[in-house]
Parts: C-alpha cells; sequence; structure tokens
C-alpha cells in the first residue's frame, strides 16, 4: 500500500531532478563568440553549434521570451540560451570601441599629376605655355593673392618708400573681424608696409597703403581696377586693397597674367620672399613676424615671389614663381581645402616637374 501510495511521487522526483541536473550541466558548456563590427553580424561558437544573428535585434525581447516560456520550471531550452547569450553579446558590441578598416593610401604616381585644390595653373615661362591646367577659367574670390595688385599700384604711383604712415582706426577688419599684429597708433614707413602686406600678409597693412594713396581708398581700388584691365585680365574685380571681400575675384589664368607682372617688380620678388622681419610698433617695443608660406623657409625650393591667401569663401590660395628644374615656373593654386592642400599640391607639381622634365641618365 505505501508503494502505490509513494511510488508515483518518487519516480516524479527522480525524473525532475535528473532533468535540472542535465539542464545545468549543459548550461556549464563554453561560448565563445567573434564580433564583427564591419558586417554588422555577431557569430556564437560554441557546443558545435554556431548561430549568427543580426547585431540590431533586442537583448531585453530575447530575455523576456525565454522568462516568460521557461517561468514554471526556470530552465532554458538550447536555442534560448544561443538567443540570451547573443544579446549579452550584442550589448557588450554597443558599448565597447567600434572596429574601423583602415584603407592605406596608394603611393602617388609622380608622372600622373593629381592636384587637390579647386582651380590651378602651371605656366613654363620658358615656352610661355601652361603645362597644367585645372578649371583655369572659373571665377572664385582670391583673398589675400589682392596685395600683389595692392603693390603694384603702391609702387606704380612712385610714392615716397620712407614715407611714416599710421595705423589708424580705418585699417581694422570690418569684414571679418579679423585680429591684426599692427596696433592702432603704430607708425611704420611705406617700406614697412608693403613688405608686411606681402610676406606676413598683414591686413591693416594693405589697408593703410591704399588709404594713404592721393584720393583715398576709392582712388587706389580704382587704380587696382584699371591696372587689371592693362594686363589683359578678362575676370578680375577688386572691391578693395587687403582680400577679406569675396567681391575680390579673379581667375587662375588671370593671375598668371597678375603673377607675370608681378614679378618684373624688384621689390615684390624681394618682400614676398622675407622669410621674417622684425619692426618697431610701439613705444620701442619690436615685433617679429614670419612669412606666411612655409616653402620660403623650407631650403627645398627655389622661390622668385609668393603670395598665400584665405577667406572662408576662397579656401586656401598660393601664388608663386618658381624655379624647378633648372626652369622658372608659375604656379597657382585656387580654393584648397584644409591647411595643408595648397602645400601639398604644390609638391605634387614640383615632383611631377622634376620627374617629368629632368633627363634620364642612360637616355638620349
Amino acid at each position: 500500500m505505501s508503494w502505490l501510495r509513494f511510488g508515483p511521487l518518487l519516480l516524479f522526483l527522480f525524473f525532475f531532478a535528473h532533468g535540472v541536473g542535465a539542464a545545468t550541466a549543459d548550461g556549464k558548456k563554453r561560448v565563445r563568440a567573434s564580433i564583427q563590427p564591419t558586417s554588422g553580424t555577431v557569430t556564437i561558437r560554441g557546443a558545435g553549434t554556431v548561430a549568427r544573428s543580426p547585431m540590431a535585434r533586442s537583448a531585453k525581447s530575447v530575455t523576456t521570451e525565454a522568462s516568460n516560456r521557461n517561468r514554471g520550471t526556470g530552465a532554458l531550452t538550447r536555442r534560448e540560451r544561443t538567443h540570451l547569450a547573443s544579446a549579452k553579446i550584442s550589448r557588450a558590441s554597443k558599448a565597447a570601441p567600434r572596429f574601423h578598416r583602415v584603407v592605406l593610401a596608394e603611393e602617388e604616381d609622380p608622372f600622373n599629376l593629381s592636384v587637390k585644390s579647386g582651380a590651378a595653373l602651371v605656366i613654363d615661362l620658358e615656352q610661355g605655355q601652361p603645362v597644367y591646367e585645372k578649371n583655369t577659367g572659373s571665377v572664385m574670390p582670391i583673398a589675400s593673392i589682392t596685395k600683389l595688385m595692392t603693390s603694384m599700384v603702391v609702387l606704380d604711383a612712385q610714392l615716397p618708400l620712407d614715407e611714416q604712415i599710421m595705423i589708424s582706426d580705418e585699417d581694422l577688419d570690418v569684414l571679418k573681424g579679423t585680429r591684426s599684429r599692427l596696433p592702432v597708433g603704430a607708425v611704420l614707413t611705406r617700406r614697412e608696409l608693403l613688405r608686411l602686406a606681402l610676406m606676413a600678409s598683414e591686413n591693416s597693412a594693405a589697408a593703410a597703403l591704399g588709404r594713404a594713396y592721393p584720393g583715398g581708398t576709392r582712388a587706389f581700388v580704382n587704380a587696382m581696377n584699371r591696372k587689371a584691365k592693362e594686363l589683359g585680365t578678362r575676370n578680375t574685380h577688386y572691391d578693395e586693397p587687403t582680400g577679406l571681400s569675396s567681391n575680390n575675384v579673379s581667375t587662375a589664368r588671370d593671375l598668371g597674367q597678375i603673377v607675370r607682372a608681378s614679378y618684373r617688380y624688384e621689390l615684390i620678388r624681394e618682400y614676398s620672399t622675407t622669410e621674417s622681419y622684425e619692426v618697431e610698433v610701439a613705444d620701442g617695443r619690436d615685433r617679429l613676424f614670419r612669412n606666411t608660406n612655409g616653402l620660403v623657409r623650407s631650403g627645398e625650393w627655389e622661390i622668385g615671389l609668393q603670395k598665400t591667401g584665405y577667406i572662408s569663401e576662397a579656401g586656401r590660395c598660393l601664388v608663386m614663381q618658381a624655379t624647378i628644374a633648372a626652369k622658372p615656373y608659375i604656379i597657382v593654386l585656387l580654393d584648397a581645402v584644409g591647411r595643408s592642400t595648397r602645400i601639398a599640391d604644390a609638391n605634387r607639381i614640383k615632383r611631377w616637374i622634376e620627374v617629368r622634365y629632368t633627363p634620364r641618365r642612360g637616355l638620349t
């Protein structure tokens, strides 16, 4: 009688204990996962199974499903344990740093010139012909390249270079709000202002040069536009002498003519390539100015004339007359994006010319 009464209960307890033990043992099996963020999947390896699930699957939904289906016993099926592990790894992958593929740039071919600036022009001055052109007819702001024309107009007027000019409030930048290293009240000679405008691209210096012109700034700007027409430019216009206005526009082709004309002025050649210059600005204090073009100081270039420029509308600009492979060239680079692009483009052009036009040994 006792066996009939307690036998079914003992059998139930036996099978229940066996099932829990199996689930517990199976649950101790080792699970390894490899995360592949680039493919958007998580791969789980363990117990001879491989499961792939999207990383976007919610860990909460998997956990809730497993909990609801096993609320009575607390045991999980193998499939549910796999999904639960996947959900945990998914949460961990979101918190971990993401991996990115690293793409190595291919080495540039010096025979095939690729210029990154928006517009570019390279002129062989011996032949008088362009050897490279990119968007040379596009009209765009030219920023402080303007100061080449400013300098030519000053020198054409044959005004006394040793005449002293005081920096005034009128010379401050009201267009862009940039600051000048020349304080109001500083007194410099026209020669010093000309040098600082060319080598250090000092806007207050260029503004003072225009203001001190006979007839003032308006007459000076008119002279700049007349000079541009005399040089045969077709798409060049100036609104003011510094280059801060985006209405000062030109093309790479026109600037090739302006650089060629500027190179005829000895002082423009000298002042634009000055590496550094110290002037007394006020109360006996000296201030050191450096050339805005690092290539002047690099020692790897033979530069006869240069000018840099930048405003947001124009991008970063650079014009130069340089001797490369024993031949003179004019280089014009406009609308470069990033601080180093115009310099990198200039170096690409230099290597391209050296490789393309330098005779190779053993060849006739």
